[in-house]
This record gives structure tokens, sequence and C-alpha cells, in this order.
């Protein structure tokens, strides 16, 4: 690739960003000639890539956590840095629409399959039974019509105004973790205290402690800051343990560069490149960083109220178990390979259980050859971050499933692989098509070597692995590049495993009517509908 023409004062910003010219070159190289397709091999079933618990395995792993929990430092990574803005996508483009002010004119648009019109009709219909309810009556105390008053008169662009935008809740811009999502008697929580009381249930190690790290946008940092502050004793008090949660921001040198239709960097009207966040993928540095024996990981929007967290936690304890077992299954193989030369009957059992226990098929020439080239491979192949990822069947949800992928050195390895990393070649997208599960972001981290010493997850990244997508700044076009995916390409070169979890322990909140379903509804909502046409 030719020299990028970087001027003095380019320079400049990449070294205030802590970005080389070498990673900006390499980043347009990719945006000029576009992301490899990941190479399926087959889609994981039950069997062949996915593990089914049974009810004894289930319960020995959960006794095994248990036993072990307390002597060990547990972490819950929650990625919680996203605006809540897709949540209310359709409101807010009906609040644009002129006609939006005719209630009737929305009725004849929902009787006709209107989507957005029906969204906004259940909305409005079933506003008392939304966990913010309360708080969006508070914002209008100071007007002449209270928020009933205005839901009855069907006055909804007002009352819109108050739940979307900075006169009332906001809620159009806040992160999801700082919304309203499931209310108790004793008040309304917001996703990210529901993941201080889940961690409560699963994640709390030595010490008595629950440990939780929340990525979150910049200018959020002190609003989650003080309501974890506010709301800390009462949390620490009714489940008897001791919350230390830290917060982080995604990086400036995790930006990627954006480049124009010419593929040259894009540059703003001041003539500096234009840096874009890097996608999810970028939390891998803030992953890297954490300094802990297990990392629960999920995501802020996939949480329900407390009468439906049995089987969340029960499931959660028992792929830690798994972990932890595989994990020492692992280290005791690493120790044979790391000390005098081991048997051919011991690699051969080596070799073996890296292939039955954690999906590591070694390429052909490995196969066929020396003893000492086998022991290295082996070692370096087991000698990796392990997870264990939930994967719960596909009834048609959005998102990655879980693959065997073949690699460049024609080894197998299993993967969580998107739909838009697949080739749209008519072979690839018949394994695509046959998959029976999908990522519902469901994972249990082991991130330190057989020696203790934590990993450095940056060198198991697979750089190549990222999603080039076409966007814009003001009217002019631009090419995006995001990293590797967090669980996709960012943990490429990880030790995995795949379980099925159930159904139910996967309730996220993408869509506002989401919070309408029997799974996010407590015992002060009977009543309320659980679809998402409710009329």
């Amino acid at each position: 690739m030719a020299p990028l023409p970087l001027t003095q004062k380019d320079l400049e910003q990449l070294a205030d960003k802590g970005i080389s010219a070498e990673q900006v070159m390499g980043q347009i190289h990719l945006l000029r000639n576009g992301a490899p397709y990941a190479r399926l091999n087959r889609p994981c079933t039950i069997g062949d890539g996915i593990l089914n618990l049974t009810e004894p395995e289930l319960k020995r792993h959960t006794v095994f956590y248990d036993q072990e929990s307390p002597r060990r430092t547990i972490i819950k990574f929650v990625p919680a840095s996203g605006a809540a803005t897709r949540m209310f996508e359709e409101l807010i483009q009906l609040e644009l629409t002129d006609a939006f002010v005719e209630p009737d004119w929305i009725r004849a648009k929902a009787a006709k399959g209107d989507r957005a019109s029906q969204t906004l009709l259940t909305v409005m219909r079933n506003l008392p039974h939304f966990a913010f309810y309360d708080e969006l009556k508070k914002c209008s105390t100071h007007e002449e019509i209270n928020i009933g008053r205005l839901q009855k008169r069907e006055h909804y662009l007002r009352v819109l105004r108050y739940l979307l935008h900075p006169v009332g809740l906001d809620y159009a811009r806040l992160p999801k973790g700082l919304l309203l999502f499931h209310r108790y008697p004793e008040g309304a929580r917001t996703a990210f205290e529901e993941h201080l009381v889940e961690a409560a249930l699963y994640a709390k190690g030595k010490d008595d402690t629950c440990r939780l790290h929340f990525t979150v946008a910049s200018g959020y940092m002190a609003r989650f800051e003080a309501l974890f502050n506010h709301v800390r004793r009462h949390y620490e008090s009714e489940f008897g343990m001791h919350l230390e949660v830290h917060f982080s921001t995604q990086k400036s040198s995790s930006d990627t560069v954006a480049t124009d239709m010419n593929n040259k960097p894009f540059r703003l009207e001041n003539g500096r490149i234009l840096f874009r966040p890097g996608g999810h993928g970028a939390l891998i540095d803030n992953l890297n960083r954490l300094d802990g024996d297990i990392i629960f990981i999920k995501n802020i929007d996939n949480v329900v109220p407390d009468g439906r967290k049995p089987a969340t936690t029960r499931y959660k304890k028992a792929l830690a178990g798994l972990l932890l077992s595989r994990q020492q299954e692992t280290f005791q193989r690493l120790e044979s390979l790391h000390g005098p030369s081991p048997s051919e009957q011991t690699l051969q059992e080596i070799a073996a259980f890296a292939g039955h226990h954690l999906g590591a098929t070694p390429p052909p020439e490995i196969t066929r050859a020396s003893q000492e080239t086998r022991r290295a491979w082996l070692f370096e192949r087991l000698n990796r971050p392990l997870r264990v990822c939930g994967m719960v069947r596909n009834e048609g949800e959005p998102g990655g499933g879980p693959f065997w992928v073949e690699g460049d050195d024609l080894s197998v390895s299993l993967q969580i692989v998107e739909n838009a990393a697949v080739n749209p070649s008519a072979s690839q997208q018949k394994i695509l098509k046959a998959s029976t599960h999908f990522n519902p972001v469901d994972l249990v981290c082991a991130t330190r070597d057989f020696k203790g010493k934590p990993f450095d997850l940056t060198r198991f990244v697979n750089p190549k692995s990222v999603f080039i997508a076409r966007k814009s700044k003001g009217e002019r076009k631009l090419n995006a590049l995001e990293l590797p995916g967090l669980w996709n390409g960012a943990m490429a070169h990880w030790n995995t495993l795949f379980v099925e979890v159930p159904k139910e322990t996967f309730n996220p909140v993408k869509t506002i009517t989401d919070l309408l379903r029997k799974e996010h509804l407590t015992a002060r909502d009977a009543g309320a509908p659980c679809s998402h046409t409710a009329s």
C-alpha cells in the first residue's frame, strides 16, 4: 500500500489519540480491500460443538462453583455505554411527522399494520404499566394538565416530549443502564440496579464481595457513579454483601479511521482526520485490565425482575462451575506439556482432550509432525484464555451464532459468527441457515494461565475479523471500520465451550414495548398486555 500523505498535524493528532501511523495504514488497507469472510465448516449443534447439560451435570457444576466461589475473585463485566435511542426509534420518527398531531391518523395507520403507529398506541394506552411512569408524572407537575390527562386526551406529542427529551426523562439519549426497567413495592429499578442484584445472586466471591465493572459513555460517568452511591447501601443491606463497582470508558486509542469514497482518510472542514468509535470490540482493552479468576459478561439490557431470576442464577452458576472444571483439567495437561518431554501416549491423550473438550482440532501438517512439534502446538493451543458461552435455540432472534470455522491453516475451531461475516455464496449461506442456536451474550471467562498470570488478551484477537459499514457525516458518505467484536473476532483465539441455555435466561429490551412482555412485568403490573400490538 502506498504511503499515506500524513502531515505533521496529522501525526500530532495520532499521537494525542495514542494511535500509530502503522495502525492507520492497516485500517485503511482493510477499508480498501474489504474484510475477509469467516469460512464456515458446519453449524454447531447439540452433540457437535454444543453441550446440553443433564440435570445431574447442572447440579454437579453448580455445587462445584458454590464451593469454589468464596475463594475466588469474581467480576461481572457489563457493556453499558450504548444510548437507548434505538429503543424509541419508532416513536422518534413518528414525532417528526406533521400528521402525527392527529390521533385518528395514527389509529388508521395502525389498523393498516403500520408498526410504528401500533407501537405508539401500545405505549400510550399502557403508560401506567411502565416502571418509569411515576417519574414521568413528576416531569409535568408544573403543567396545567398532568400526564394522565395528556394521555387520556390523546395529546401524544406532549407526552413524548416529557418521555424522550431533556425537559423530562430524556430517555431518547440516556444510556439503557439508567432507564427504569422494572418496578417493585419499594420502587422502580434501573437496568444498572438489576445487574447489582443479579451479581448478589451468583457473582459473590471472596470477602463476600460482588465486583462489577461497567463500561459507560464518558458523558454519563457521573450519572452512573451518583446512582451507585445512592443505592449502594440499600442493596448491600438487603443481600448481605459488599459491592465494589468500577466504571471505564472506551479508550480513544481504539477509535478507527474513516475513509472517503476514494479510500483516503476522511477529513473534516478543519482538515483533521475523522476517527470513529471502534465498536464494542474495542472493549477487549477494558476487559484486559480486569484482574479476576472468573469474569461474567452480560449485556446491560438482558435483565428480568426478581421473580424470574432463579433460572438465570442457576445457569450462570452451572456455566461457571463447568468453566472451573474444564480449566482445572486443562491446567493439569499444561503442566504435563511444560515439564520433561511427555510420552507419545500422553501426547495422544492430550490431543484427544483438546479435540473432544475444547474443540481444538490440529491442522493436517501438525498431525504428521514430530513429537516435539506436536507438543509445542498442544501447549500453545491449550495455554489460552477460556470461555464458556451460553447458546439459546434459534427462534428467529437476530444476532450471531455458534459455528465450526476453518482457519488459514485448515484447523477447525469453535467461533461465534455474525451473519454479516458470512460469505453470500450459496454453500456458505446454506450452512448459516442450518444453524440451530444463536448467541445471547452469556459468557463466563477465565483469563489467567496455568501459572496464575493474567493473559494479555490482545494477543488472542483476530485483527482481520472486522466489520465495514457505509455511514455519512453531514451530506458526505464515508466508510467506517468496526473492530473485531468482543465475543467474535476479539476472542477468536480463545478456547471455547458452547452450552445450551434455556430461552428464559434471555430477555433483552430492544424496544420500549419489550418492557410490556410478561418477562419484564412484576405483580404491580397485573393486567398489562404482553403483545407489541396490544390495544
